[in-house]
């Protein structure tokens, strides 16, 4: 069974290699589900594993619903992994109303070739997930990441089994996959699975100090972006 680890750091992907992963899945901020890692990254990534790395394609956290000056770096990202030698993506992108928008997907299936193309957790956003199934394969799409449409992939696992029947793409069950699981999912016939294995380290005593995380960003259903009005009457004032 194939044992990808989601990896957010250079230190998270030598240890992944280490530990006998089968291959990892770069990308950084796991706390907003992963947004594409940086060129230095990635970079440094290659040059010290001997797996094959996948490189997450997410321009953003929220929704997976994109602009078009999004799509560009999207794609502009892509181009880079294939320059840097990765042997796969990961990504998705979806229409306003949840299903599969198998345009752009194809065109970032295409870029990509020939590494492999996973499509991400955008996928248990999906409202027919069967008819995506049959959207996807079509197009060049090899891997599935998907917690079943549930919140953890254990809670997942009658969909799972049913949706990997339905397919020759490789459904990898992501999600909550630890050691007390991580069987289950063997045992209906998935070919793959994806955890980080993370816990919190080399931690500092930052009590009292101004917090740095910004709660008013963290919304799945909205996209933060400069306003130029906003951005005018301060230049306006200082001026």
């Amino acid at each position: 069974m194939l044992v990808e680890v989601c990896a957010n750091s250079l230190e998270s992907a030598i240890n992944a290699q280490k530990a006998g992963a089968d291959r990892i899945e770069l990308c950084s901020e796991l706390g907003v589900g992963g947004i594409t890692p940086s060129l230095g990254l990635i970079q440094r990534v290659r040059e010290r594993l001997t797996i094959p790395v996948h490189v997450l394609i997410r321009p953003r956290s929220g929704h997976f619903t994109y602009s078009e000056a999004e799509f560009e770096v999207m794609k502009a990202d892509i181009v880079a992994c294939m320059e840097l030698g990765v042997q796969g993506v990961v990504s998705g992108v979806l229409l306003k109303d949840f299903s599969v928008d198998v345009e752009r997907t194809r065109q970032l299936v295409e870029l990509a070739q020939p590494m492999h193309f996973t499509f991400h957790r955008a996928f248990d956003w999906i409202g027919d997930p069967i008819k995506a199934l049959g959207q996807l394969e079509p197009l060049g799409v090899g891997t599935i990441l998907t917690s079943g449409g549930h919140p953890s992939a254990e809670k997942g696992l009658e969909p799972l089994e049913d949706w990997q029947k339905r397919t020759s793409m490789t459904i990898m069950a992501g999600g909550g996959v630890s050691p007390s699981n991580a069987t289950k999912f063997k045992k209906i016939g998935l070919r793959a699975i994806h955890c980080s294995g993370t816990s919190f380290g080399n931690k500092l005593g930052v009590s009292g100090k101004i917090p740095m995380n910004s709660v008013k960003h963290l919304a799945e259903d909205g996209v933060a972006t400069t306003q130029v009005e906003t951005v005018q009457s301060i230049v306006q004032a200082v001026k």
